[in-house]
């Protein structure tokens, strides 16, 4: 669970993104920050029994900068008004498939995973294994617990093809999955979830169900 200091220093920070406010509440933000810290300590310990893959992971190198990189954005803000950590095999940035949690008040935080924005080399690689692991593959996300946590893969807008990819038939029927460039997952976290006691065994549940399709994910991405 969260301490209610945390989430407030969020609330406060999104009604004043600005660096005069931040430094003035740096002592407010570290707090926050180790706080947070420890919420990916604990998080990667209760999966780590499941995925050891994951188990040697300091959540300090796991948490993303709360700086936002405006170089080429519209908006301005300096600061993002979220937490967020990637657990993945060898590190945040490790170009392998793991699992992610988001914290932002406003009823905007989730936990998930997979691959997001995937390069041509694994495109191609990823998209095979779909297509030659089909059964396997669909094994997995019609799986009675996959369905009733996630329902389904994303596929909003910007992550998937609006026509089949060269080589592909639209009557493959993994067509769908095949078209996507980005293979996520996430689930809801709600206001009341961020100070709950269940909170960390509820992110843990979401990674084990996760589980099944990042090991998919990564097999194709390795060979």
């Amino acid at each position: 669970m969260l301490q209610p200091a945390t989430i407030q220093f969020l609330k406060n920070l999104k009604k004043n993104n600005n660096k005069e406010w931040f430094d003035k509440n740096r002592k407010a933000y570290d707090a926050a920050k180790a706080d947070f810290t420890e919420l990916t300590n604990q998080v990667i310990k209760g999966f780590g029994k499941k995925e050891p893959a994951i188990a040697g992971l300091a959540g300090k190198d796991c948490l993303f900068r709360i700086n936002r990189d405006i170089r080429f954005s519209k908006n301005k803000d300096p600061y993002k008004t979220n937490f967020a950590s990637s657990i993945i095999e060898g590190g945040k940035k490790s170009m392998l498939a793991g699992y992610y949690f988001h914290i932002e008040p406003g009823g905007n935080s989730f936990s998930g995973g997979g691959r997001y924005m995937v390069e041509a080399d694994q495109l191609k690689k990823i998209r095979q294994e779909i297509d030659y692991s089909w059964k396997d593959f669909s094994s997995i996300i019609r799986s009675k617990k996959f369905a009733a946590l996630y329902g389904d893969l994303e596929k909003g807008e910007g992550l998937s093809l609006v026509r089949e990819p060269k080589g592909y038939d639209k009557s493959n029927p993994a067509i769908e999955y095949i078209k996507l460039t980005s293979w996520i997952a996430t689930v809801p976290l709600t206001d009341a979830d961020l100070t709950s006691k269940d909170m960390v065994q509820q992110i843990v549940r979401s990674f084990e169900t996760l589980q099944p399709l990042i090991r998919f994910l990564n097999t194709a991405i390795i060979h």
